[in-house]
């Protein structure tokens, strides 16, 4: 009889162990695909908003009575320090996703998943403070500032524009993107636990 017991109770942990094994291969899975996920999205929006120019002729009156002087005027994307903390902030995620890729690729040791976890944590963080500041200074942009006298500038840099709402979109994804890398293995243990 309690041979039979110890026979059931063996089969239970092996089963046990089976469903740990498969909730550590999942996690592992899910880990890779999202390193490499968070890798090109960051690696997109760096990209976009790098190549992101534009020049348009802008009408400038000097004096009333004059007619305005029609000047090129350039916009570019190294002219604003929130757009170039942007692809600085993007660059860095990137090449951090790309070395955590193949750290994740091999076997992984205690004290290694530590150091993963805080990075992960200073690129959400890096990525989604990047991401307000390139947003404010798109809204002042689209919207202008009456208060200080700031036009609006996306009615005459519309393609400027565009590219740099498309590329915070893409940031804003691979920010998402490391935040669920924090939160997925907590997840799949909390499931683990019940």
């Amino acid at each position: 009889m309690e041979g039979q017991r110890k026979g059931s109770f063996n089969v239970m942990e092996g089963s046990e162990a089976n469903g740990k094994r498969w909730c550590g291969s999942v996690v592992r899975t899910c880990d890779l695909v999202l390193r490499l996920l968070a890798f090109l999205l960051t690696l997109v929006a760096a990209v976009v908003i790098g190549a992101d120019k534009q020049t348009a002729v802008v009408p400038i009156k000097l004096v009333e009575s004059m007619p305005p002087l029609y000047v090129p005027v350039a916009a570019k994307w190294h002219y604003l320090s929130a757009f170039v903390y942007f692809v600085g902030a993007n660059a860095m995620a990137c090449t951090y996703a790309t070395l955590s890729l193949l750290l994740s690729l091999g076997k992984r040791r205690k004290w290694m998943e530590t150091v993963i976890t805080v990075l992960d944590t200073l690129m959400v963080a890096l990525l989604f403070s990047s991401n307000g500041a390139a947003i404010a200074v798109g809204l002042l942009g689209l919207q202008g500032n009456s208060h200080v006298h700031w036009n609006k500038v996306c009615n005459m840099f519309g393609k400027f524009c565009d590219q740099v709402a498309a590329s915070l979109f893409i940031s804003l994804l691979g920010s998402i993107t490391f935040l669920l890398l924090l939160l997925l293995p907590q997840l799949f243990r909390l499931k683990q636990t019940t």
